[in-house]
């Protein structure tokens, strides 16, 4: 019996932590993306060579996949003449767009490749030449795809309750890799791509282009003779990666047990790199992953003058870990980044909360202040084995980082929070599994600390929950040192509406912890603690990135 009860402990424990200390998001899916029939939009009223290409659009849809595509590619033929023609006639583009979406559909259905090999297809008016560009390389083989018309999807759940597209041109699509990425993690990517593809078909006599364009790479299309805005949705794949690998289940485990998890820490671009735009990397805070980020990111991807100026990366972590060793994480991957891709602009970090805290290190001159102060001896006479001294000096030594630029804190607990010391966060930090490389960590060290009568003493080593209180010995070392000059930061922090500054709190962290002086602005909005959520936080980060640039 008493077994049964100490598990029934347990068990609430950990409930009541992950409500109340993590902020979890309950039951709600972060996004649900189901498929649908596609149709014309009702506003859509065809009339002469239009009203024809309806025709055809309606009986495709009882044929096989080859009749259908004889009707759809011809529809897409018709009313390519009138928005040639008269590039503002709505109705020409919609049933255009439509009947690409369908072509593209048939393609699927009926196994053909015209980037492989011409596709004569019969029509009523003639015979028509289907091709498409030959794949430069194999990741931009559409073969590997599973190409998802935007217009076939339901997109829904709690950060997709409303979304805007680009109108314009082309039939938007979401392109899910068949097959994970082996070279994923070297490569600084998605393990399973899902990138917004954009189908346009350009006609030339009785041949019949396909293209597959990507909206990161080219924002216009040219039909003929006039250049046309693409149309593009860029929230669909975000929607169908979150909506099939539930990235935020990962949120809760990876604080209890982040050496189970270890692999999952890594730096990963959200588009192709390109040189010319500068690295953005959002940076997410305990118990989150990237996911969290997923309305920030779908705002700013929505602005032209954002897409063309910056590309978004994101840093995942297991946020158990402390996080002097998660930034030391950080570090090797903003290493790696450097030798992958030597000629990427200097990058902008946005973290939100502990991820503030982390961004706060890559700014930081602290050489080997800490470890002196720590230990009393510089690092190479402190007698650690090689491993453990090795572990520490990535943790404990560091300088600002010159590849990054700027850097925008978010409810970030700089001077650490008292939640985190009161019995919420004793609990939390408790049920925290100690990895086993830091056991022998501990033991070793433990001897050699410094006393420090106004820091926490723990019989264990610190994991992230003990690095967010206010009397947390590292959270102190850190709050005394200063930011290196020449690098602006910015502030966001949340007030819960009640506008009481400097006495404010978000409910987690007070304001008297995310205030930085010398900071080049400080916003407060009226949010709890999860305030990049925010629409006044988002318009702010985007205010910034725009007279940053």
């Amino acid at each position: 019996m008493p077994s049964v009860f100490r598990n029934r402990w347990q068990v609430f424990v950990r409930c009541g932590f992950a409500l109340l200390l993590f902020q979890c998001c309950g039951c709600a899916h972060l996004a649900v993306v189901r498929t649908k029939p596609a149709q014309l939009p009702r506003t859509v009223v065809a009339e002469g060579p239009l009203e024809s290409a309806n025709r055809y659009l309606a009986a495709a849809e009882h044929e096989q996949p080859v009749p259908a595509l004889n009707h759809d590619l011809l529809a897409a033929k018709i009313s390519y003449g009138p928005l040639e023609r008269q590039p503002k006639d709505e109705t020409a583009r919609s049933i255009y767009n439509f009947a690409v979406a369908r072509v593209v559909q048939d393609v699927d259905r009926t196994d053909l490749e015209p980037w492989r090999h011409p596709v004569t297809v019969v029509t009523d008016e003639g015979r028509y030449t289907l091709v498409s560009p030959k794949p430069v390389d194999a990741e931009h083989d559409p073969s590997r795809y599973d190409l998802f018309p935007t217009d076939t999807l339901k997109i829904g759940g709690k950060f997709f309750q409303t979304y805007s597209t680009v109108s314009g041109v082309g039939a938007p699509l979401v392109a899910v890799g068949r097959e994970e990425n082996p070279q994923f993690r070297q490569q600084y990517k998605l393990r399973r791509v899902y990138a917004p593809v954009t189908a346009v078909i350009q006609f030339s006599g009785q041949k019949a282009d396909l293209k597959f364009v990507d909206p990161f790479q080219a924002e216009r299309v040219a039909l003929d003779k006039r250049n046309f805005p693409l149309a593009v949705d860029l929230s669909a794949p975000i929607a169908m990666l979150i909506a099939r690998e539930r990235p935020e289940r990962l949120g809760f485990a990876r604080v209890i047990n982040p050496q189970k998890y270890a692999d999952t820490a890594r730096l990963t671009q959200l588009q192709p790199f390109d040189p010319a735009r500068t690295p953005v990397i959002f940076v997410h805070g305990l118990q989150e992953t990237p996911a969290s980020w997923t309305p920030m990111i779908d705002s700013l991807r929505n602005d032209h003058w954002l897409r063309e100026h910056y590309q978004f990366w994101v840093y995942s972590y297991p946020s158990g870990y402390p996080y002097p060793y998660s930034a030391a994480l950080f570090r090797h991957d903003l290493d790696g980044i450097d030798r992958a891709f030597p000629n990427h602009k200097r990058v902008v970090l946005i973290g939100h909360s502990m991820g503030g805290m982390i961004c706060r290190l890559m700014i930081t001159d602290a050489g080997d202040k800490i470890w002196r102060d720590f230990f009393a001896t510089s690092p190479p006479k402190t007698p650690l084995s090689s491993d453990t001294r090795k572990l520490l000096e990535e943790s404990l030594v560091f300088n600002h980082r010159p590849d990054v630029q700027r850097v925008i804190f978010i409810s970030t607990p700089h001077r650490g929070s008292k939640l985190a010391s009161g019995w919420i966060g004793r609990i939390g930090a408790a049920l925290v599994r100690t990895p086993r490389l830091f056991t022998s960590v501990y033991t070793s060290t433990k001897p050699l600390l410094v006393s420090d009568p106004a820091a926490r003493t723990l019989k264990r080593m610190p994991n992230s929950v003990d690095t967010l209180e206010p009397n947390d010995r590292f959270v102190q070392a850190v709050d005394k040192l200063p930011i290196t000059r020449g690098i602006p930061y910015h502030s966001i922090m949340g007030d819960r509406g009640r506008g009481n500054t400097p006495n404010s709190s978000d409910g987690i962290v007070p304001y008297w912890s995310s205030h930085l002086d010398g900071a080049q602005s400080e916003l407060i909005v009226h949010s709890d603690h999860g305030a990049q959520f925010n629409p006044d936080a988002i318009r702010e980060v985007e205010r910034i990135l725009k007279t940053a640039d």
